[in-house]
Parts: structure tokens; sequence; C-alpha cells
């Protein structure tokens, strides 16, 4: 994707970290607040079209992910929801010195509720991943406890893109008797996504990762289980996330994954066809890298440790030539040091601290893979 800037066009290859608002979705959140201002709790007529448009959002939503309307909790983003499906499930039980059990190569947003937790009182097991990023289920089978309240595995991780078997690693989790959460926050809308198949009990999404608003997302929960509220107040989300709802951006939340997942499979081939030119460049010229993470892996989705060089100095370097990289969790951006994911893959180290991300999205075209590819090789092998 291309981007206008002050100087010259600056392409945008970090879709990872975040994606660019789909302009019908923008114009669906204007009119809205434009237009539908009044509060959807209220009892009079000016909030009855607001009451509808929740409505129809939380069905769009779960058709999206094949769960019920029911089953969809909106809430700020990822963040929130991976937060409230780790605290509440275990806040109420912590006299049990209760053990939560995530993988090693989870989003902050998970590890820092499990270190949360774990200061109260609570376990926390950490599964290892091989060298491609995957959990293996023997090992979840082998580590649960009694106490095990739990199990939370993301379904595609944000750094190197591997996919997990979740519904695997679900089936272990219900055979034992216990919770299973994923974070599915760079999954939806980009992969199919059906709750049902994957078995899981809770599964949270972020919108802005899928062309919808910054500061919003929802909760699957699967119906009749029990969870603490997140947010105590008045009776908003079932009484189970108090706080008026912000309906322009739900609806555009809505409207934006209905969308790409109408579109999947030709966003899909698109943006694997860029990450394919990019790779096919490097390879060419025989530069010296490992492409991380596993076969199975989110479409586009390109981390790559080049032999000693730092990825620091390639992010900043690609960025004076206008083009919009990573070296990793976009939430991790100012430090320095190297990612828990990368250790957790055992990348040997002449080739971890070279680590950049480069992740395509639907807006992407093939010119500018192409055009990362030579300004790479150009940082690389100077002439």
């Amino acid at each position: 994707m291309t981007v206008a800037s002050s100087s010259s066009e600056i392409i945008y290859a970090d879709n990872s970290a975040t994606t660019k608002l789909d302009e019908d979705a923008l114009e669906l959140m204007i009119d809205l607040q434009k237009n539908f201002f009044a509060n959807p709790s209220s009892a009079y007529k000016l909030s009855r079209p607001l009451k509808k448009i929740l409505k129809e959002s939380r069905e769009k939503i779960a058709a999206c992910i094949n769960a019920e309307p029911q089953e969809i909790f909106f809430t700020s983003g990822g963040t929130e929801s991976d937060n409230w499906a780790i605290k509440s499930s275990v806040l109420a039980n912590l006299n049990e010195r209760p053990n939560i059990i995530t993988s090693a190569v989870e989003h902050k947003a998970i590890l820092n509720s499990c270190a949360a937790l774990e200061r109260l009182g609570c376990s926390v097991t950490k599964l290892p991943v091989n060298k491609f990023g995957t959990v293996n289920p023997d090992d979840l089978h082998e580590k649960i406890l009694p106490q095990t309240k739990i199990i939370s595995v993301m379904l595609a991780n944000n750094e190197v893109g591997t996919i997990q078997p979740i519904k695997s690693l679900a089936e272990i989790a219900h055979t034992a008797g216990k919770i299973f959460h994923t974070d599915a926050v760079q999954a939806v809308g980009h992969i199919p996504v059906d709750v049902k198949l994957l078995g899981a009990d809770m599964l949270s999404a972020s919108a802005h990762k899928f062309n919808a608003p910054k500061g919003t997302g929802f909760l699957y929960i699967r119906e009749g289980l029990k969870l603490l509220p997140y947010l105590d107040g008045g009776t908003q989300e079932f009484s189970r996330r108090a706080g008026t709802e912000n309906v322009p951006a739900i609806a555009a939340m809505a409207f934006a994954l209905e969308k790409n997942c109408r579109d999947m499979e030709r966003n899909s081939e698109k943006i694997s066809a860029c990450a394919k030119i990019l790779l096919d460049r490097l390879r060419n010229n025989n530069v010296d890298f490992i492409l991380n993470g596993g076969e199975i892996r989110l479409p586009g989705h390109l981390s790559l440790s080049f032999k000693n060089y730092d990825g620091e100095t390639l992010l900043h370097r690609l960025d004076l030539k206008n083009i919009c990289v990573s070296t990793g969790s976009a939430c991790n951006s100012r430090q320095v040091k190297i990612s828990h994911v990368l250790k957790a893959l055992a990348v040997p180290k002449d080739y971890i601290r070279g680590t950049i991300r480069i992740t395509f999205g639907k807006e992407n075209s093939y010119d500018d893979a192409e055009i990362i590819g030579k300004n790479l090789l150009e940082i690389l092998m100077p002439r």
C-alpha cells in the first residue's frame, strides 16, 4: 500500500501492527456520528435505530466466526478481550491458587495478564514451542494440573505468523475439563475462523487488524460459560461489560469484518503472491537470511532474520527510503531487546538481531513487493 506524505509516497508494509481503515467503513462511522448520536440504552425513539445497529452488528460478526449473536461481547480491542478472558477466569478462585497455561510466544496482553495474576498468587505454565513457533499438543497434555483454570494459546502469532493447532489443543483442554481461550487478533478477517470447528470457549479479536477503527474489538464467550463481568456498572453487553457502546465503531467493525471475510480468498492470494515476490528476490540474489515461522502461517506475513545485521538499522534505512516495516510486535517497537518470540524459536544469535517483520495487506501491490525487495538488496548488498 502506498500513502502520500509531505515529500513522496510511502509504502506501508506493517499490516500486522495495524491496517488502513476501510473507506466505506469510515463513511459509515461519520454518518452514525453525525446523525445517530443518541445513547442506545435510552428509551425514546431516537435510540431505537442504534439498538437495531448494535443487534445487526452482533449478528454480522457472529456469522463471520460461526458463533451465536449472544456470544459476541463488544470491547475496546484485543488487549481488553485478552485481559477479560484470562483474569475473569481465575479471579473468582484465587483462594485455590489457580494455574494458568499459556505458550511462550503469546502477545504481551496475555503474558502480562498472567504475570499480574502471578503476583496475586496464581501459578503460570508456559508451553515451549519448536523452531517454527508451534506448540506440541502432547506438551499441553502433560502440563495440565487439577488446579488449572484456563488454557490460552494464540491462533496466529503476531511476530512470525505461525498458526497453532488450536483444534487439537482445545480438545485436550476439554477432555481435562478446562476452559480454552485463543487470542485470534492476528487471524480474524485474514484466515477462516470457525469457533465451533476450533472448539474455543473464548476468542479475542481487534477491529484495527482487519481494516476497522482502533479502539474497538470483541470477545467471543461460548454460551453457558460463566465468566465474571469485566466492567461493573450498567447493563450493557448482557450485564457483563458495562459502559455506553461505541456504536459507530462497532458498526464499522462489523462492516469491515464482513467485507474481509467475503474477499478473504482473493486477498490471501494477492498478499501471498507479494510475499513470494519479495522472497524470490532475496533468494535469487543469495541473501543469507532465515524465514521465521512454519509453513502453516498467516498469508503475506514475513519475519526475516538477516545474518550479522541489526534489525533496527534495517528498519531505519528502509524508513529513509519511505518503506514502513517493523522489527517485531508494534507493542514492543521502542524496545531494542530481543523479542521473547524469537528467543523461544531459538533463532541463531548471528541472525536474531537482524530480524525485521514485513506484513503485506490487501492494499499492497506487486510493485510494492518489488520495490521493498530492491531497496532491501541495496542495503544488504551495496555495490
